[in-house]
Protein backbone atom coordinates (compact mmCIF):
# COMPACT_ATOMS: atom_id res chain seq x y z
CA UNK A 1 0.00 0.00 0.00
CA UNK A 2 1.55 3.02 -0.68
CA UNK A 3 1.62 6.60 1.11
CA UNK A 4 0.39 9.94 -0.37
CA UNK A 5 1.86 12.97 1.56
CA UNK A 6 1.16 15.75 -1.53
CA UNK A 7 -0.41 15.86 -5.02
CA UNK A 8 0.45 12.84 -6.80
CA UNK A 9 -0.12 11.33 -10.31
CA UNK A 10 -1.33 7.88 -10.04
CA UNK A 11 -0.92 5.83 -13.12
CA UNK A 12 -2.72 2.49 -14.22
CA UNK A 13 0.13 0.52 -16.06
CA UNK A 14 -2.23 -1.92 -17.33
CA UNK A 15 -4.71 0.24 -19.08
CA UNK A 16 -1.75 2.64 -20.08
CA UNK A 17 -0.38 -0.42 -22.01
CA UNK A 18 -3.26 -1.62 -23.59
CA UNK A 19 -4.08 2.17 -25.37
CA UNK A 20 -0.48 2.20 -26.50
CA UNK A 21 -1.50 -1.33 -28.09
CA UNK A 22 -4.38 -0.65 -29.34
CA UNK A 23 -3.15 2.36 -31.31
CA UNK A 24 0.21 -0.01 -32.41
CA UNK A 25 -2.69 -2.21 -33.80
CA UNK A 26 -4.34 0.15 -35.86
CA UNK A 27 -1.36 1.28 -36.79
CA UNK A 28 -0.17 -1.88 -38.63
CA UNK A 29 -3.73 -2.43 -39.91
CA UNK A 30 -3.92 0.35 -41.83
CA UNK A 31 0.24 -0.32 -42.95
CA UNK A 32 0.94 3.15 -41.56
CA UNK A 33 4.05 4.42 -39.73
CA UNK A 34 3.68 4.21 -35.74
CA UNK A 35 5.25 7.29 -34.68
CA UNK A 36 3.54 8.10 -31.36
CA UNK A 37 4.00 11.85 -29.44
CA UNK A 38 6.33 11.18 -26.31
CA UNK A 39 5.54 15.19 -24.91
CA UNK A 40 2.37 13.31 -23.21
CA UNK A 41 4.42 11.10 -20.87
CA UNK A 42 7.91 12.65 -21.26
CA UNK A 43 9.43 9.11 -19.59
CA UNK A 44 11.82 6.45 -20.65
CA UNK A 45 9.86 3.82 -18.90
CA UNK A 46 7.07 4.31 -20.73
CA UNK A 47 8.56 4.42 -23.80
CA UNK A 48 9.99 1.05 -23.11
CA UNK A 49 6.35 -0.03 -23.15
CA UNK A 50 6.04 1.20 -27.11
CA UNK A 51 9.01 -0.64 -27.63
CA UNK A 52 7.63 -3.68 -26.74
CA UNK A 53 4.91 -2.94 -29.05
CA UNK A 54 7.65 -2.83 -32.03
CA UNK A 55 7.77 1.24 -32.27
CA UNK A 56 11.00 2.20 -33.72
CA UNK A 57 10.47 5.83 -33.81
CA UNK A 58 8.89 8.90 -31.94
CA UNK A 59 8.01 12.42 -31.93
CA UNK A 60 9.01 15.24 -29.55
CA UNK A 61 7.82 19.16 -29.15
CA UNK A 62 11.16 20.23 -28.44
CA UNK A 63 14.54 19.54 -29.12
CA UNK A 64 15.63 18.77 -25.59
CA UNK A 65 12.89 15.99 -25.55
CA UNK A 66 14.38 14.63 -28.08
CA UNK A 67 18.08 15.16 -26.63
CA UNK A 68 16.48 13.15 -23.20
CA UNK A 69 15.14 10.14 -25.39
CA UNK A 70 17.69 9.99 -27.68
CA UNK A 71 19.98 9.46 -24.19
CA UNK A 72 17.73 6.09 -24.05
CA UNK A 73 18.49 4.79 -27.64
CA UNK A 74 15.78 6.16 -29.65
CA UNK A 75 17.26 6.82 -32.72
CA UNK A 76 15.09 8.51 -35.42
CA UNK A 77 12.63 11.16 -34.01
CA UNK A 78 10.46 13.95 -35.21
CA UNK A 79 10.33 17.26 -33.43
CA UNK A 80 6.54 18.65 -34.28
CA UNK A 81 7.14 22.00 -33.48
CA UNK A 82 8.26 24.97 -36.20
CA UNK A 83 12.75 24.97 -35.61
CA UNK A 84 14.55 26.71 -33.62
CA UNK A 85 17.43 28.26 -35.16
CA UNK A 86 18.93 29.54 -32.15
CA UNK A 87 18.94 26.17 -31.13
CA UNK A 88 21.33 24.78 -34.01
CA UNK A 89 24.05 23.66 -32.09
CA UNK A 90 22.06 21.31 -30.08
CA UNK A 91 20.45 20.54 -33.47
CA UNK A 92 23.76 20.05 -35.19
CA UNK A 93 25.20 17.99 -31.79
CA UNK A 94 21.48 15.45 -32.15
CA UNK A 95 21.73 14.80 -36.03
CA UNK A 96 25.34 13.38 -35.46
CA UNK A 97 23.70 10.24 -33.84
CA UNK A 98 20.22 9.89 -35.20
CA UNK A 99 17.85 10.49 -37.87
CA UNK A 100 16.54 13.72 -36.74
CA UNK A 101 13.46 15.34 -38.41
CA UNK A 102 12.48 19.05 -38.45
CA UNK A 103 9.41 20.74 -39.45
CA UNK A 104 9.78 24.42 -41.07
CA UNK A 105 7.23 26.61 -42.35
CA UNK A 106 9.07 29.63 -43.65
CA UNK A 107 11.58 30.14 -46.07
CA UNK A 108 13.52 32.03 -43.96
CA UNK A 109 13.89 29.46 -41.26
CA UNK A 110 15.58 27.01 -43.48
CA UNK A 111 17.52 29.73 -44.91
CA UNK A 112 19.34 30.14 -41.55
CA UNK A 113 19.49 26.65 -41.34
CA UNK A 114 21.47 25.47 -44.01
CA UNK A 115 23.81 28.50 -42.93
CA UNK A 116 24.61 26.94 -39.95
CA UNK A 117 24.17 23.31 -40.15
CA UNK A 118 27.25 20.72 -40.41
CA UNK A 119 25.41 17.74 -39.88
CA UNK A 120 22.03 15.92 -42.34
CA UNK A 121 19.06 16.45 -41.22
CA UNK A 122 15.01 15.61 -42.91
CA UNK A 123 12.90 18.36 -43.23
CA UNK A 124 8.91 18.68 -42.95
CA UNK A 125 6.96 21.56 -44.47
CA UNK A 126 3.88 22.08 -41.60
CA UNK A 127 0.22 22.55 -43.35
CA UNK A 128 -2.04 24.21 -41.40
CA UNK A 129 -5.08 22.16 -42.10
CA UNK A 130 -7.23 24.16 -39.97
CA UNK A 131 -5.81 24.62 -36.22
CA UNK A 132 -4.42 27.83 -37.49
CA UNK A 133 -1.50 27.44 -35.16
CA UNK A 134 0.86 27.19 -37.19
CA UNK A 135 1.60 26.12 -40.90
CA UNK A 136 1.43 27.28 -44.81
CA UNK A 137 -2.38 27.85 -45.95
CA UNK A 138 -2.42 24.38 -48.38
CA UNK A 139 -3.44 26.68 -50.96
CA UNK A 140 -0.35 28.75 -51.10
CA UNK A 141 1.49 26.17 -53.62
CA UNK A 142 3.74 28.79 -53.93
CA UNK A 143 5.08 29.73 -50.99
CA UNK A 144 5.20 25.93 -50.47
CA UNK A 145 7.29 25.72 -53.38
CA UNK A 146 10.05 28.53 -52.27
CA UNK A 147 10.34 26.62 -48.73
CA UNK A 148 11.17 23.41 -51.34
CA UNK A 149 13.40 24.73 -53.44
CA UNK A 150 15.54 26.53 -50.45
CA UNK A 151 15.34 22.69 -48.93
CA UNK A 152 16.47 21.45 -52.39
CA UNK A 153 19.43 24.81 -52.27
CA UNK A 154 20.84 22.82 -49.13
CA UNK A 155 23.55 20.09 -49.25
CA UNK A 156 22.45 18.90 -45.50
CA UNK A 157 18.59 19.17 -45.74
CA UNK A 158 16.34 16.54 -47.26
CA UNK A 159 12.50 17.16 -48.10
CA UNK A 160 10.44 14.37 -46.44
CA UNK A 161 7.08 15.54 -47.20
CA UNK A 162 4.27 17.10 -45.10
CA UNK A 163 2.93 17.50 -41.67
CA UNK A 164 -0.21 18.56 -40.18
CA UNK A 165 -1.79 18.56 -36.94
CA UNK A 166 -5.71 18.88 -36.52
CA UNK A 167 -5.89 20.48 -33.35
CA UNK A 168 -9.14 21.65 -33.75
CA UNK A 169 -10.48 18.30 -33.15
CA UNK A 170 -9.89 18.82 -29.59
CA UNK A 171 -12.66 21.25 -29.64
CA UNK A 172 -15.12 18.80 -31.56
CA UNK A 173 -18.59 18.18 -29.37
CA UNK A 174 -18.99 14.35 -31.15
CA UNK A 175 -17.82 12.06 -33.04
CA UNK A 176 -18.99 12.79 -36.27
CA UNK A 177 -17.24 16.24 -35.90
CA UNK A 178 -14.36 14.82 -35.47
CA UNK A 179 -14.84 12.33 -38.12
CA UNK A 180 -15.40 15.37 -40.63
CA UNK A 181 -11.91 17.19 -39.52
CA UNK A 182 -10.33 14.05 -40.49
CA UNK A 183 -11.43 13.86 -44.13
CA UNK A 184 -11.48 17.27 -43.98
CA UNK A 185 -7.93 17.84 -43.11
CA UNK A 186 -6.38 14.32 -44.91
CA UNK A 187 -7.93 15.89 -48.51
CA UNK A 188 -6.10 18.95 -47.80
CA UNK A 189 -2.83 17.44 -47.26
CA UNK A 190 -3.17 14.85 -50.23
CA UNK A 191 -4.35 18.19 -52.38
CA UNK A 192 -0.50 19.57 -51.59
CA UNK A 193 1.15 16.26 -52.25
CA UNK A 194 -0.96 15.66 -55.26
CA UNK A 195 0.35 18.89 -56.81
CA UNK A 196 3.92 18.44 -56.37
CA UNK A 197 4.12 14.60 -56.84
CA UNK A 198 5.52 15.07 -60.95
CA UNK A 199 7.92 16.94 -58.79
CA UNK A 200 8.65 14.56 -55.67
CA UNK A 201 7.66 11.14 -56.06
CA UNK A 202 7.66 9.83 -52.15
CA UNK A 203 6.07 12.40 -50.56
CA UNK A 204 5.49 11.74 -46.98
CA UNK A 205 2.04 12.58 -45.14
CA UNK A 206 2.15 12.54 -41.66
CA UNK A 207 -1.09 13.56 -39.31
CA UNK A 208 -1.01 13.43 -35.29
CA UNK A 209 -3.70 14.15 -33.22
CA UNK A 210 -5.33 11.94 -31.01
CA UNK A 211 -9.19 12.15 -31.44
CA UNK A 212 -8.84 11.14 -35.19
CA UNK A 213 -6.90 8.38 -34.75
CA UNK A 214 -8.69 7.28 -32.06
CA UNK A 215 -12.07 7.51 -33.68
CA UNK A 216 -11.31 6.78 -37.07
CA UNK A 217 -10.47 3.82 -38.97
CA UNK A 218 -9.08 4.25 -41.96
CA UNK A 219 -5.79 5.65 -42.84
CA UNK A 220 -4.92 4.40 -45.94
CA UNK A 221 -4.81 7.88 -47.46
CA UNK A 222 -1.94 8.82 -44.91
CA UNK A 223 1.63 7.59 -44.44
CA UNK A 224 2.06 7.65 -40.68
CA UNK A 225 0.24 8.52 -37.32
CA UNK A 226 1.79 10.30 -34.77
CA UNK A 227 -1.37 10.86 -31.38
CA UNK A 228 0.19 11.24 -28.01
CA UNK A 229 -2.23 12.01 -25.87
CA UNK A 230 -4.44 8.80 -25.89
CA UNK A 231 -0.90 7.39 -23.92
CA UNK A 232 -3.18 8.64 -20.76
CA UNK A 233 -6.27 10.14 -21.93
CA UNK A 234 -8.70 12.61 -20.00
CA UNK A 235 -11.75 14.11 -19.51
CA UNK A 236 -11.66 16.17 -22.42
CA UNK A 237 -10.83 13.19 -24.79
CA UNK A 238 -13.69 11.10 -23.01
CA UNK A 239 -16.48 14.19 -23.53
CA UNK A 240 -15.58 14.65 -27.02
CA UNK A 241 -15.83 10.59 -27.82
CA UNK A 242 -12.07 9.83 -28.25
CA UNK A 243 -12.22 7.32 -25.03
CA UNK A 244 -14.29 5.90 -22.82
CA UNK A 245 -13.82 6.29 -18.82
CA UNK A 246 -11.82 3.25 -18.56
CA UNK A 247 -9.04 3.68 -20.67
CA UNK A 248 -8.06 6.99 -18.67
CA UNK A 249 -4.80 6.06 -17.49
CA UNK A 250 -4.17 8.47 -14.83
CA UNK A 251 -5.81 10.29 -11.96
CA UNK A 252 -4.01 13.18 -9.18
CA UNK A 253 -4.69 12.02 -5.73
CA UNK A 254 -4.75 14.97 -3.33
CA UNK A 255 -4.70 15.48 0.48
CA UNK A 256 -8.09 16.89 2.29
CA UNK A 257 -7.07 20.52 4.18
CA UNK A 258 -9.88 21.56 4.96
CA UNK A 259 -13.48 21.22 4.86
CA UNK A 260 -16.60 23.75 4.55
CA UNK A 261 -19.33 22.03 4.86
CA UNK A 262 -22.29 24.73 4.94
CA UNK A 263 -20.65 25.88 1.22
CA UNK A 264 -20.37 21.91 0.07
CA UNK A 265 -16.95 22.57 -0.76
CA UNK A 266 -14.05 20.38 -0.07
CA UNK A 267 -10.43 22.12 0.41
CA UNK A 268 -7.34 19.99 -1.09
CA UNK A 269 -3.83 20.46 -1.62
CA UNK A 270 -3.89 20.56 -5.17
CA UNK A 271 -3.95 23.33 -7.82
CA UNK A 272 -2.97 24.99 -10.78
CA UNK A 273 0.71 23.86 -10.19
CA UNK A 274 -0.30 20.59 -10.27
CA UNK A 275 -3.59 20.21 -12.67
CA UNK A 276 -2.92 23.07 -14.97
CA UNK A 277 -5.48 25.49 -15.38
CA UNK A 278 -6.62 23.89 -18.12
CA UNK A 279 -10.59 24.07 -17.86
CA UNK A 280 -13.49 21.91 -19.43
CA UNK A 281 -17.38 22.96 -19.80
CA UNK A 282 -19.16 19.97 -18.34
CA UNK A 283 -22.71 19.83 -19.64
CA UNK A 284 -23.81 19.72 -15.75
CA UNK A 285 -22.11 21.50 -13.83
CA UNK A 286 -20.31 24.07 -16.04
CA UNK A 287 -17.12 24.94 -16.09
CA UNK A 288 -14.37 22.35 -13.86
CA UNK A 289 -11.24 21.79 -13.41
CA UNK A 290 -11.05 18.07 -12.92
CA UNK A 291 -13.82 15.15 -11.94
CA UNK A 292 -13.64 13.20 -8.33
CA UNK A 293 -13.37 9.19 -8.76
CA UNK A 294 -13.98 6.43 -6.72
CA UNK A 295 -11.59 5.33 -4.19
CA UNK A 296 -10.66 1.66 -4.94
CA UNK A 297 -7.74 1.32 -3.12
CA UNK A 298 -4.62 1.53 -4.65
CA UNK A 299 -6.71 2.77 -7.82
CA UNK A 300 -9.95 4.51 -8.84
CA UNK A 301 -13.21 3.74 -9.37
CA UNK A 302 -16.73 4.90 -11.03
CA UNK A 303 -17.05 8.83 -11.50
CA UNK A 304 -18.77 10.35 -8.38
CA UNK A 305 -21.57 11.73 -9.10
CA UNK A 306 -21.73 15.53 -8.19
CA UNK A 307 -18.50 15.79 -7.18
CA UNK A 308 -15.97 17.78 -9.15
CA UNK A 309 -13.04 20.24 -8.81
CA UNK A 310 -15.13 23.67 -9.34
CA UNK A 311 -11.76 26.22 -8.55
CA UNK A 312 -7.94 26.04 -8.53
CA UNK A 313 -5.63 28.83 -7.59
CA UNK A 314 -2.04 28.08 -7.54
CA UNK A 315 -2.19 25.41 -4.41
CA UNK A 316 -5.46 25.15 -3.38
CA UNK A 317 -8.53 23.10 -5.00
CA UNK A 318 -11.61 23.38 -4.52
CA UNK A 319 -14.50 20.67 -4.43
CA UNK A 320 -17.89 20.72 -4.84
CA UNK A 321 -19.59 17.86 -2.92
CA UNK A 322 -23.05 17.08 -1.93
CA UNK A 323 -23.74 16.38 1.76
CA UNK A 324 -24.18 12.78 1.83
CA UNK A 325 -20.32 12.89 0.08
CA UNK A 326 -19.47 15.36 2.52
CA UNK A 327 -20.34 12.90 5.53
CA UNK A 328 -18.26 10.61 4.35
CA UNK A 329 -14.75 13.11 4.42
CA UNK A 330 -12.30 13.88 6.86
CA UNK A 331 -9.06 15.70 7.08
CA UNK A 332 -6.45 13.86 6.06
CA UNK A 333 -8.42 11.55 2.75
CA UNK A 334 -7.33 11.27 -0.61
CA UNK A 335 -9.44 12.81 -3.16
CA UNK A 336 -8.10 11.34 -6.70
CA UNK A 337 -9.47 13.62 -9.75
CA UNK A 338 -9.22 12.84 -12.96
CA UNK A 339 -7.66 15.51 -15.11
CA UNK A 340 -9.03 17.73 -17.49
CA UNK A 341 -5.55 17.55 -19.88
CA UNK A 342 -3.50 14.83 -19.05
CA UNK A 343 -0.40 16.51 -21.23
CA UNK A 344 -0.51 19.24 -19.08
CA UNK A 345 -0.87 18.12 -15.62
CA UNK A 346 1.62 15.09 -16.07
CA UNK A 347 4.00 17.83 -17.22
CA UNK A 348 3.67 19.55 -13.65
CA UNK A 349 5.28 16.44 -12.17
CA UNK A 350 8.14 14.95 -11.82
CA UNK A 351 7.56 11.50 -11.30
CA UNK A 352 4.13 8.99 -11.64
CA UNK A 353 3.09 6.43 -8.84
CA UNK A 354 2.07 3.74 -10.43
CA UNK A 355 -1.40 1.23 -8.60
CA UNK A 356 0.97 -1.08 -7.66
CA UNK A 357 3.12 1.64 -5.74
CA UNK A 358 6.31 1.78 -8.30
CA UNK A 359 7.60 5.49 -9.54
CA UNK A 360 8.43 6.04 -12.95
CA UNK A 361 10.55 9.46 -13.37
CA UNK A 362 9.92 11.71 -16.29
CA UNK A 363 11.93 14.35 -17.52
CA UNK A 364 12.82 17.09 -15.69
CA UNK A 365 12.78 21.04 -16.74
Amino acid sequence: MYMIQKPTVLLDEVKCRNNIRAMAEKARRNNVIFRPHFKTHQSHEIGSWFRDEGVECITTSSISMAHYFAGDGWTDITVAFPANVLEIDKINELAKSITLNLVVESKDTVIALSKALTEPINLLVKLDIGYHRTGVAPDHVEEIAGIMDEIDRCALTTLRGFLGHAGHSYAAENVDEIARIHVESIDLMNQVKTYFTKRYADLLITVGDTPTCSVMEDFTEVDEIRPGNFVFYDLTQRQIGSCTLEQITIAVACPVVAIHADRNEIIIYGGGVHFSKELLNHPKHGTIFGLVAEDDGERWGALVEDVYLARISQEHGTVHAPSAYLDKIQIGDIVKILPVHSCMTADLHSVYLTTDGTEISRITH
